[in-house]
C-alpha cells in the first residue's frame, strides 16, 4: 500500500475514533470527527459535541489557526454546504486555506448528497473520499439509515437465561442479567434517539425509560454528559391501558404514546406531559408499527431503543422493522413454566428467522449476543 493511503487511513482512523466521544451527545446530528494534518504533522483536532454548536471541522480548524493553510483536513463525513444552525463546514475549510480534504463517506442528507465535496473541488482543493467508509457508516447508523429510508435505525434489546426464558410465570424477571449488563442498557439507551416499551412491559416492570448517569459505568463527567440529553420515551399502548400514575408519566422530558383509537381526553396526557397519538393499522386491530417509526424518522429520530415483553418485540420482528438484536443472556435456568423472550408463533422450520451473528462478548457474569436478521425471511 502506497505511503499516502497508509497515513490517510492512520489519519481517518484518528478522526473516527474522535468522532466515537459524541456518542451520546450530537444526536439528532451525525457523530462527525477532523483531524488537520500539515507536513506529516497533526495541527488541529476536533468532532461535533453537540447540535446547534460547531462541527467537527470548525473545532479543528480553531485548533489549528493558522498552521491549517496547506493542511490535509480527514473527516469522516462529508463537509456540509448547507446552512443549518451553523455556516457550512465547506466554506470553513476553503476560508481557511486547507488545500486536501479526505472525507471517510459522502453524506447521506439529500441536502448535502456530494455538494460539499464538490463545492471544495470548485475552490481548488483536492478531494478524496471512500477512505474507512465502512467504519464511518457503522458509526452513524441512524442517521444513514434515516436519510435513505425515512426510517430509524431499530435496535431490539432482550435479555433472557440460557434456555431462553425471559421472567417466571407470575412476571418476576429482577434482575435475570448483573449489574455489568444493565449498565450496558442504559450506555444503549443514552446512544439513542427515541427508547420505546409496550403497555405489557411498562406494566408488569414500571419503568421510567429514562438515562441514569449513575448506572451508566462511566466516568463522571461522560456519564453527566451522556444523561444531559434525554431520549424520547415511547409507549405502545393500543388500549390505553397504562394509568397515567406510572413511573414513566413522573419522570421530566417528552413522552409519546401510540394507541390505536383516541377514545380517551388528550388533554389528560398533556397534563402529564405526554403526547397521544392514534396510529390505527389498517391490516389488524393493534397500532401500526411502520407508521409510528416512520414518525419518528420525522421527528428527527435516528435509533430507536426497542425495550419491550415478548408480544411486541415478535411483532417488530415479524415486520421486518428489526435492524439489530441485543441479546443479554444470563448464566442461570428459569425452567419450562417461565415465559418466553419472544412470541413467534411458527409452524415449521421454513418459517425460521435466520440471524447473522455479528458480535458476541462477556458483559460482567452475562453474555452479550449481537445480530442482525437476515432479511427477507
Amino acid at each position: 500500500m502506497p505511503d499516502q493511503a497508509v497515513s490517510d487511513r492512520s489519519m481517518m482512523a484518528r478522526a473516527l475514533q474522535l468522532a466515537e466521544q459524541g456518542l451520546y451527545t450530537t444526536d439528532p446530528n451525525p457523530r462527525v470527527g477532523c483531524v488537520l494534518v500539515r507536513e506529516g504533522r497533526i495541527v488541529g483536532e476536533g468532532w461535533h459535541v453537540r447540535a446547534g454548536e460547531g462541527h467537527a471541522e470548525v473545532n479543528a480548524l480553531l485548533q489549528a489557526g493558522a498552521e491549517a493553510r496547506g493542511a490535509t483536513a480527514y473527516v469522516t463525513l462529508e463537509p456540509c454546504s448547507h446552512t443549518g444552525r451553523t455556516p457550512p463546514c465547506a466554506d470553513a475549510l476553503v476560508a481557511a486555506g486547507v488545500t486536501r480534504v479526505v472525507a471517510a463517506m459522502q453524506d447521506p442528507n439529500p441536502l448535502v448528497a456530494g455538494r460539499g465535496l464538490e463545492r471544495l473541488r470548485t475552490a481548488g482543493i483536492t478531494v478524496a473520499c471512500g477512505v474507512l467508509e465502512a467504519q464511518a457508516a457503522a458509526l452513524n447508523p441512524g442517521f444513514v439509515k434515516r436519510m435513505q429510508t425515512g426510517l430509524p435505525f431499530v435496535r431490539l434489546k432482550l435479555a433472557m437465561s440460557m434456555d431462553g426464558r425471559t421472567a417466571m410465570a407470575s412476571g418476576e424477571s429482577q434482575w435475570i442479567t448483573g449489574p455489568e449488563a444493565r449498565a450496558d442498557v442504559q450506555r444503549l439507551r443514552a446512544r439513542s434517539s427515541a427508547v420505546l416499551s409496550g403497555a405489557d412491559a411498562v406494566l408488569l416492570d414500571d419503568s421510567a425509560l429514562t438515562v441514569r448517569s449513575a448506572q451508566l459505568g462511566l466516568p463522571e463527567a461522560e456519564a453527566e454528559a451522556a444523561a444531559e440529553r434525554q431520549p424520547l420515551r415511547v409507549l405502545v399502548d393500543g388500549r390505553l391501558r397504562v394509568p397515567l400514575t406510572r413511573r414513566l408519566f413522573q419522570q421530566d422530558g417528552p413522552v409519546l404514546v401510540a394507541c390505536r383509537l383516541d377514545e380517551t381526553p388528550s388533554q389528560d396526557y398533556r397534563a402529564a406531559g405526554a403526547e397521544l397519538l392514534a396510529l390505527p393499522s389498517a391490516a389488524s386491530e393493534y397500532v401500526d408499527l411502520e407508521a409510528l417509526l416512520r414518525l419518528l424518522a420525522s421527528r428527527d429520530c435516528n435509533e430507536v431503543l426497542v425495550e419491550t415483553g415478548a408480544g411486541l418485540a415478535g411483532a417488530f420482528l415479524r415486520a421486518g422493522l428489526v435492524d439489530e438484536l441485543v441479546v443479554y443472556m444470563a448464566p442461570r435456568l428459569l425452567g419450562s413454566l417461565a415465559r418466553p423472550l419472544l412470541e413467534l408463533p411458527f409452524d415449521s422450520m421454513a418459517e425460521a428467522m435466520q440471524l447473522d451473528v455479528t458480535d458476541m462478548r462477556v458483559v460482567g457474569r452475562d453474555w452479550r449476543i449481537t445480530a442482525r436478521p437476515v432479511l427477507p425471511f
